[in-house]
């Protein structure tokens, strides 16, 4: 169980200091009892193979010490590592890009944790030597051969798996998904499959490195609110009684799929926007525990912690596998819409990189898979449900969001997720709602007619990326908006330009002020000097690690010295 960053750094600074205190005793008093027998005569025969068992002994010790060290500054790195976020990649459409071409997507937006949902050898290969750590899944349909038999899982591990392992950064084996909401009753093959997925990783020595669990739906509870209520429903006590037996066995993590969006569209009259979107500014108590909720997705993650704990399973960790929010939907789907879809998973980022946990489990790691890479057109159902992408297929961002949660480079029109205050100063930005032809032809005017430098916006250049028209056309708007006197006639652009009380500033790209007729280049000095953002999730979590490191080295490099 892993605590909050910075207690978790005291802990094992603290750990570090006894551990060496401990060895400096022992070596003192191994250093007194040794000059107590250098006092003994030596045979001048049996001297120099004295001398040479005695120095070999030595060294053998520091090789010990050095190796134990090393091993335990790793092992410590790696207890203090935060949560991440992933992202689920659907591949169920016929006009996605070649995995090739996703692999170099998915490493161009830095994005390190990929879901699949079987073990594409395709995709395998694709994302070998990228470094992107694999979750690979064994899907239903494949759950009656890989419970009845163990060489099937083996033959399976051997032909699709190994040859591509280690290079493929295999971590996680999902052995079914979402079995409860399958038409057919498969439910009671998930554990003889993960069985067998589990020996067949023993016989090759994986076992300890690729985790082995089964994905679900929050239908698997049969009440989740309050969260202190969370109970798993009875009717499939057959089958969730030896799972969860296997995971606390193999310390691997529950996984559950988890949608606040599907609890407001059902539950609108209940459940309030803000609160699915992260936004709340008001608190739901839990009335059996008093813990306070500011949005659904911590109460739907407790609820799972909370069920668990009644069946006597404390120690299973929880992973969120899939979440996300739709943006384009049915007549009906109103709030399936760019602004929403951005502000959901933005403030996702944002919240479990902080390592900020849930009500019931505060500092807790919790990691979470954002769903999908691609909007994916063979999806059945509402019209939702093939649009839950962050990218078009032609690899084209929906909407802009920064995956590292270190950017405040979000589009600003509904005035939720800024991060930068304006003191009275107002900016000019693009519509998400224009049309990509609108926008266009407004770029070429204000870039043209307009007067306004867009060298900024060109390649290699601090306000290219995000390379979509929506980032592009806001820049080169709001430079025509400042340029005219910042007056509501100056951010028209035939409706597409909308204005904005908080700077849309981000990293090197500097967007002009009224009055202030600025250049944008590579300084961040200078963007430190316009903002006044707070220091983001990613890089308070990532500083306590870095000192956390330093510290750890010091220390032990001292450890090594005196051993």
């Amino acid at each position: 169980m892993r605590q909050g960053p910075l207690l978790s750094v005291i802990l094992h600074i603290i750990i570090i200091i006894i551990i060496i205190i401990i060895i400096i005793i022992t070596s003192h008093k191994k250093n007194t009892n040794t000059s107590t027998n250098t006092n003994t005569k030596v045979p001048s025969i049996v001297h120099p193979l004295f001398s040479i068992l005695t120095c070999e002994n030595r060294a053998m010790k520091r090789a010990s010490s050095f190796i134990f060290a090393a091993s335990l500054f790793l092992l410590l790195l790696d207890c203090c590592s935060g949560s991440f976020v992933g992202i689920c990649y659907g591949r169920n459409a016929d006009d996605l890009p070649t995995p090739d071409k996703v692999a170099k997507l998915v490493q161009l937006h830095e994005i390190k944790y990929l879901r699949i949902y079987d073990s594409n050898i395709q995709v395998l290969k694709a994302f070998a030597n990228t470094g992107v750590e694999l979750m690979i899944g064994v899907p239903n349909s494949d759950l009656l051969p890989f419970s009845q038999f163990q060489t099937n899982a083996d033959t399976w591990l051997k032909n699709s798996i190994l040859p591509y392992y280690p290079a493929a950064k295999i971590t996680y084996i999902t052995v079914g998904a979402e079995v409860t909401e399958s038409s057919n009753n498969v439910s009671a093959l998930v554990v003889p499959a993960m069985n067998n997925v589990l020996t067949a990783l023993k016989k090759a020595g994986l076992h300890k490195k690729i985790k082995v669990s089964s994905t679900h739906s929050l239908s698997v509870l049969s009440r989740s609110f309050p969260p202190s209520a969370g109970a798993f429903n009875s009717n499939h006590a057959h089958f969730l009684k030896p799972l969860l037996e296997f995971l606390a066995e193999n310390q691997s993590p529950f996984m559950i799929d988890i949608y606040p969006y599907y609890a407001y569209r059902d539950s609108p009259n209940k459940v309030s926007l803000d609160y699915a979107l992260f936004e709340s500014s008001s608190e739901v108590i839990d009335p059996n525990t008093g813990l306070l909720y500011t949005n659904m997705f911590d109460a739907q993650v407790d609820a799972i912690y909370f069920a668990l704990t009644a069946l006597n399973f404390r120690t299973i960790k929880v992973m969120v596998t899939e979440t996300g929010w739709p943006s384009k939907g049915s007549p009906k789907e109103k709030a399936a819409t760019p602004d929403n879809a951005q502000t959901y998973n933005t403030n996702l980022i944002r919240h479990v990189i902080n390592d900020t946990g849930t009500p019931a489990k505060p500092g807790e790691e919790l990691d979470v898979y954002i769903f999908s890479l691609f909007n994916e057109n063979r999806k059945p159902g509402l019209e939702s449900e093939r649009n839950w992408g962050l990218f078009y297929p032609d690899e084209t961002k929906v909407y802009s969001l920064d995956f590292t949660g270190k950017d405040a480079a979000v589009d600003l029109t509904s005035g939720a997720n800024g991060t930068r205050t304006s003191n009275g100063t107002t900016w000019c930005i693009a519509s998400s709602k224009a049309s990509q032809a609108d926008l266009q032809n407004a770029i070429d005017w204000a870039c043209g007619s307009g007067n306004v430098d867009c060298t900024a916006i060109q390649p290699s250049q601090p306000c290219f990326e995000p390379d979509n028209l929506v980032s592009h056309a806001s820049y080169a708007f709001n430079s025509y908006y400042q340029q005219n006197g910042a007056s509501d006639v100056a951010c028209s652009f035939g409706g597409s330009g909308v204005i904005v009380n908080q700077d849309p500033t981000y990293d090197n790209c500097i967007y002009m002020r009224t009055g202030i007729n600025t250049t944008v280049t590579s300084n961040t000095t200078a963007i430190s000097s316009t903002s006044t953002s707070t220091p983001t999730p990613t890089a308070s979590s990532s500083s306590g690690r870095q000192t956390f490191t330093w510290i750890s080295s010091s220390l032990l490099l001292t450890f090594i010295s005196l051993v």
